[in-house]
């Protein structure tokens, strides 16, 4: 059992394990990046369809390139999505792919997606 001991100092001591391989603050900035709609939309449809290239997600998702580029950076900037090169070219060349990273899919499953799944029970159980 972990202990905590209440609101810590703002770098999660009393919040995180003792050897948190993340801090308070990297936490917080997935949550914040998953909190805009384009940048779950995007890690939810990594999650699901598996590694996509840009123009693959501005198609299924319909986001301006600029705008979908901009959410991407923030996505691979906090560790829940993965910018991978092709190592030999198709049909369109050599370009790069987008994948959900570990920490993206637990945070998406067991975050958002928990909550959603208990919402939608809670409305089975008890009625619409």
């Amino acid at each position: 059992m972990v202990e905590r001991s209440g609101p810590g100092t703002g770098d999660g001591e009393g919040i995180l394990p003792e050897h948190s391989i993340l801090s308070l603050s990297e936490y917080l900035d997935m949550q914040r990046a998953i909190g805009n709609e384009t940048r779950f939309r995007v890690l939810d449809h990594l999650v699901d369809e598996g590694a996509r290239s840009a123009s693959e997600l501005k198609q299924a998702l319909d986001v301006e390139s600029n705008t979908l580029h901009y959410y991407l950076d923030t996505l691979v900037d906090v560790g829940l999505v993965e910018n991978r090169k092709r190592s030999e070219p198709d049909s369109d060349g050599l370009h790069s792919y987008y994948r959900a990273t570990s920490l993206g899919e637990g945070i998406l499953t067991h975050g958002v997606r928990e909550l959603m799944r208990e919402e939608w029970d809670l409305l089975d159980a008890y009625g619409r």
